[in-house]
């Protein structure tokens, strides 16, 4: 019923920057905070940014400076615009939302996290 579909994800030099995209589909009525997630080898999903529907952002302390959250509510996208990458941003980006279906039944990923995309940052 609602498809996430994370893309812009690749390999990159230290330093480098990448701009990732999460487009939403299905019965959405409408979408209130949307995220951007990751995942190293090894570790537990981490939070790395969010946005509410009006454009209030949150970012995980490590990312405040390199990161950037956005998002186009026309076309139910969020974006993330990554710079000055480190090699310690290795890891499987996902993104997540919260949003409102037709027939007034809430979404959000819970274990259903889908592929992701991967992110290397490498010299």
């Amino acid at each position: 019923q609602v498809q996430l579909v994370e893309s812009g994800g690749g390999l990159v030099q230290p330093g480098g920057s990448l701009r990732l995209s999460c487009a939403a589909s299905g019965s959405i009525f409408s979408i209130y905070t949307m995220g951007w997630y990751r995942r190293a080898p090894g570790k537990e999903r981490e939070l790395v940014a969010t946005i509410s529907s009006n454009g209030v952002t949150n970012y995980a302390d490590s990312m405040k400076g390199r990161f950037t959250i956005s998002r186009d509510n026309v076309q139910n996208t969020v974006y993330l615009q990554m710079n000055d990458l480190k090699p310690e941003d290795t890891a499987v980006y996902y993104c997540n939302a919260d949003i409102q279906l037709y027939g007034g039944t809430l979404y959000r990923r819970t274990d259903a996290w889908g592929q992701g995309t991967q992110v290397t940052v490498s010299s």
